[in-house]
């Protein structure tokens, strides 16, 4: 029996936010564009995914507001993907599941740090910076940093070796294939 596309039958909101960021690929996509990846084949390379794929999935993106498709700011005929402000409210699911992962899913532990650009200090898993206190830290004003230490990447691409070096969420990539 091939699996439905929806969940028509659930009343329920995380049923609805599957619908849209469920599928195999997309919370990934959404993730690169936090940490800075716009260009289509910036996405290609860094993920791997194939190119009918992540079409698709830029598509539905775009269309429901998670994505903006804009001009590069180059002038080029190329364009790029940037984040919604309602894009920009999934980095607390992306946050907390990352935080979870490393937990309880790998046995080296994080890859990345994410840490209050202001003071230096890692976010806890709600997206709290334990030094400052108060809500929880918004995308631009993160850090990442990679894990000191921790084992290489699998990967060996240009978009790879830019992301292992510290950066602010949401900074453009410059680095292009």
């Amino acid at each position: 029996m091939a699996l439905g596309k929806d969940y028509a039958d659930q009343d329920c909101s995380l049923a609805r936010a599957l619908e849209l960021v469920g599928e195999r690929w997309t919370l990934l996509i959404i993730r690169d564009a936090f940490y800075g990846v716009r260009r289509y084949s910036d996405f290609i390379t860094h993920l791997g995914v194939p190119r009918a794929v992540l079409a698709e999935r830029l598509q539905t993106l775009t269309a429901t507001g998670v994505l903006d498709k804009q001009p590069c700011p180059e002038g080029s005929r190329r364009e790029e993907y940037v984040l919604t402000e309602m894009g920009r409210r999934l980095w607390p699911a992306i946050h907390a599941l990352s935080r979870w992962a490393s937990a309880n899913l790998s046995t080296d532990g994080p890859t990345k740090l994410y840490v209050h650009a202001t003071c230096g200090t890692r976010l806890d898993m709600v997206g709290v910076c334990p030094e400052c206190g108060g809500d929880p830290i918004s995308p631009e004003d993160i850090e990442m940093r990679p894990v000191p230490g921790a084992r290489p990447n699998k990967r060996d691409d240009s978009i790879t070796r830019e992301l292992e070096r510290p950066r602010r969420l949401l900074e453009p990539l410059t680095v292009s294939v």
